[in-house]
């Protein structure tokens, strides 16, 4: 017996640790980013992977030339622009360049196309190109950070304003890691921003001032040719950006199994070792998303739901059906019938007729509490109305209304007082009111007298 029971809670044991040995795929370490700021999101679905202090202020140093790209595609995409447009650089273009700028060496009075300038900007991050485009689009430099400011708020952007068209260090220029991912965003929707910003090299071609010149990126996740060791192969584009006051910035995307992620990293630090950390974090970043999170199908277009219907003979149900197959980025290793939450937004009941794909309702998914994408419910089939019901409903509906009640009463009080008036105070009007009634009476026939 003894044995027995001891065998029992030896099993009962194992039993139990198997439970907290449990695989958890879904339980993610946090990649710990050293840096100011971070963001990570899938930008297929919009989902935010990472968010480390995404939405404060941050110094975005020359990550602020995406904005001047998105302006300036912008104006390509209205007309107002032509990429093989000429622009002449001014004096006052150049004017602010700091001995340690970053720049593509153009000089006043020299001529380049639109095409040209932004590769400058992008892939050597030439902080005079802002101010050429400026003046060539706003007159001024003042006019076209008005505007930036202005298209930031277009976009959404809360915590941002900008000064000038280089990141140069200004306490009051700034932005933050959601920020520039919305304004990142935008820019991507425009392919010449990603073919300029992805590009590892440019030549120049001669100009009135310069020889042929060669450009290459400063982003060492897609270019080799400044230092050595940080190549990412899926990595594609964007922007660097580096101040004292800003530190080491980086935007980026990657491409990876038909997925795409944006990241953004401000604030890094170089450590006594020298590594440049705003690209291995970036990486680590990138790695971190891939291997921790995949797409999941987590609404089927053949999963039906039903909804009662009125006004019909025919059914007094509608099956309804998700609008599409949807897949959310979601932890790895999820179960969607037993870790996801499904939120129907369905009415009691629905009136015929109805025909076949009207939205008649939607489901939420949500997980950890967090709503992840809302999906609309069509109705599967058409269902006809009845003109018996219909005209029933029509008239119950019109009776019901408020003033419809208020009309009644009001008829049927009418109505009583009419008949008050009839039986009790007509009859007094005609005989006069409290006199003394009189007899007429006809005296009765006697005949003639002889």
């Amino acid at each position: 017996m003894k044995i027995r029971r001891i065998l029992s809670v030896f099993l009962l044991a194992v039993l139990l640790s198997g439970l907290f040995c449990l695989p958890q795929a879904y339980a993610i370490t946090d990649p710990d980013i050293k840096a100011k700021a971070a963001l990570l999101v899938d930008n297929d679905t919009g989902v935010v992977l990472y968010d480390k202090n995404a939405n404060t202020q941050q110094y975005p140093a020359s990550i602020t030339k995406i904005m001047v790209a998105l302006l300036v595609l912008d104006a390509v995409d209205r007309g107002e622009l032509k990429l093989d447009q000429p622009i002449t650089a001014s004096a006052a273009a150049l004017a602010d360049l700091t001995e340690d700028s970053s720049t593509a060496d153009i000089v006043e009075g020299e001529t380049l196309t639109v095409e040209q300038l932004l590769y400058c900007m992008m892939v050597v991050s030439a902080n005079e190109v802002g101010n050429i485009f400026a003046e060539a689009l706003d007159g001024s430099i003042p006019a076209f950070v008005e505007r930036m400011n202005q298209r930031a708020q277009e976009l959404g952007c809360t915590n941002t304003h900008f000064v000038n068209t280089s990141g140069l260090h200004d306490p009051q220029h700034y932005t933050s890691a959601w920020d520039i991912y919305l304004i990142t965003r935008e820019a991507m929707k425009y392919p010449m921003f990603m073919t300029v910003c992805d590009s590892k090299s440019y030549t120049v071609p001669a100009t009135n001032k310069s020889e042929e010149r060669e450009l290459h990126s400063t982003n060492c996740l897609i270019s080799n040719w400044r230092i050595l060791g940080y190549i990412y192969d899926d990595a594609h584009g964007i922007k660097t950006g580096t101040t004292d006051e800003a530190g080491h910035c980086l935007v980026s995307s990657a491409v990876r199994n038909g997925r795409t992620l944006v990241s953004v990293v401000l604030g890094a630090q170089i450590p006594e070792d020298g590594t440049l950390m705003s690209f291995t974090e970036t990486s680590r970043l990138f790695d971190w998303g891939f291997d921790n999170f995949e797409p999941i199908t987590v609404l089927e277009e053949e999963k039906l739901y039903s909804v009662p219907v009125s006004l019909s003979k025919e059914t007094d149900t509608v099956m309804v059906h998700p609008q599409a197959t949807t897949q959310v980025i979601l932890p790895k290793g999820l179960d969607p019938e037993s870790d996801l939450a499904y939120t129907l937004d369905l009415p009691e009941s629905v009136e015929a007729p109805i025909t076949a794909g009207d939205v008649l309702g939607s489901v939420t998914v949500s997980y950890n509490g967090q709503d992840y994408v809302t999906v609309p419910l069509l109705a599967l089939t058409d269902v006809s109305s009845s003109s018996f019901l219909v005209g029933k409903n029509a008239v119950q509906t019109f009776l019901d209304r408020t003033i419809v009640k208020v009309g009644i009463v009001a008829l049927l009080v009418l109505i009583v007082l009419l008949m008050i008036w009839l039986k009790l105070i007509r009859p007094r009007r005609r005989y006069g009111r409290g006199g003394k009634r009189y007899r007429r009476t006809t005296p009765s026939y006697r005949g003639r007298r002889r």
